[in-house]
């Protein structure tokens, strides 16, 4: 065999294995996308016009959420949220409408004081998605209902399930990403 060959077969090799490389590599860092984002991966990628620009809004989602100042509540800040709700529940039978008005300002007011940013819904619903990708279809769901309520367009059942919806994503921000009782261990 002459060297020329050997030089051609080595070059394929290599080109083969580095080939290989970013195969991996991008299965990788797809599947800790998939994991991180939860449904919001699959949402995402396809909102987008390909995987790579997908996966590439999800990875800047990241990075802006990486340089917030996200900072846990203190156990007075949560009491002082759980009561809150409460009393935003007790008024749903009297004014289901109000109360969940109450309960979309009550988990913006939670969002701001653990340090996300609430300048517009578009935005707050990409800065939850790095860490409560597994609630944000509730998130998204109550604040339609919300919205459809503002114009007198929802029933009492929806404005119910908007309030089960607002609840999720509460207490998922109430207990600092760790919903209640789940081990964190």
């Amino acid at each position: 065999m002459s060297l020329t060959v050997v030089i051609i077969v080595i070059a394929v090799v290599v080109v083969l294995i580095a080939c290989a490389v970013a195969a991996r590599l991008a299965t990788v860092r797809r599947r800790r996308l998939q994991e991180r984002f939860g449904p919001e991966y699959e949402r995402t990628v396809d909102e987008q016009d390909s995987r790579r620009a997908g996966e590439q809004e999800l990875r800047e989602r990241q990075e802006r959420h990486d340089a917030l100042d996200i900072k846990p509540l203190p156990a007075a800040a949560r009491e002082r949220y759980s009561q809150d709700w409460a009393r935003v529940q007790e008024q749903f039978v009297d004014r289901p409408d109000d109360a969940v008005h109450d309960a979309d300002r009550l988990v913006t007011t939670l969002m701001s004081e653990r340090g996300y940013p609430t300048e517009g819904y578009e935005q707050q619903l990409k800065d939850l998605s790095v860490e409560h990708g597994e609630t944000l279809q509730h998130y998204r769901a109550a604040h339609d209902i919300n919205e459809r309520s503002g114009r007198h367009q929802a029933t009492t059942e929806e404005l119910r399930g908007a309030m089960v919806h607002y609840r999720a994503l509460f207490e998922e921000l109430l207990h600092n990403g760790d919903r209640p009782g789940r081990s964190t261990a």
